[in-house]
């Protein structure tokens, strides 16, 4: 369950301004305020049956467009490559603390270091 309100919450992140507002509105109410069909049924006014079908509905929207850009899927990849940038930095200003104690190799992982935290933002 955690994956796919992971998954939904990302698409909606990157996709969901290509929704109409009914869509929006009741997804955020299934996947982030956790309410049931029932209850966004209830609340709307229509059927449970209704609420579910805009819902999957605006989930196939984002996700074909999930499919043709593929926008997520190249987030995280850069965000793995960017943890690894990261964690290589930490290494070298480690090693260069130890060993070198050379301020031109300090400053260069230090240049790296904002670089990849600019990605992260």
């Amino acid at each position: 369950m955690k994956n796919q309100t992971y998954r939904m919450t990302m698409l909606y992140d990157f996709y969901g301004e290509l929704l109409t507002d009914r869509q929006k509105e009741f997804f955020d109410y299934y996947y982030n305020d956790d309410l049931s069909l029932s209850e966004i049924a209830e609340n709307a006014g229509i059927s449970r049956q209704g609420v579910r079908d805009v819902i999957v509905r605006a989930e196939g929207i984002m996700q074909e467009m999930e499919d043709k850009t593929g926008l997520i899927r190249r987030f995280e990849l850069m965000r793995t490559h960017v943890n690894s940038i990261v964690s290589a930095v930490e290494e070298i200003k480690s090693l260069n603390d130890r060993q070198y104690e050379d301020k031109r190799l300090m400053e260069l992982a230090d240049t790296i270091a904002a670089e990849a935290a600019a990605l992260r933002e």
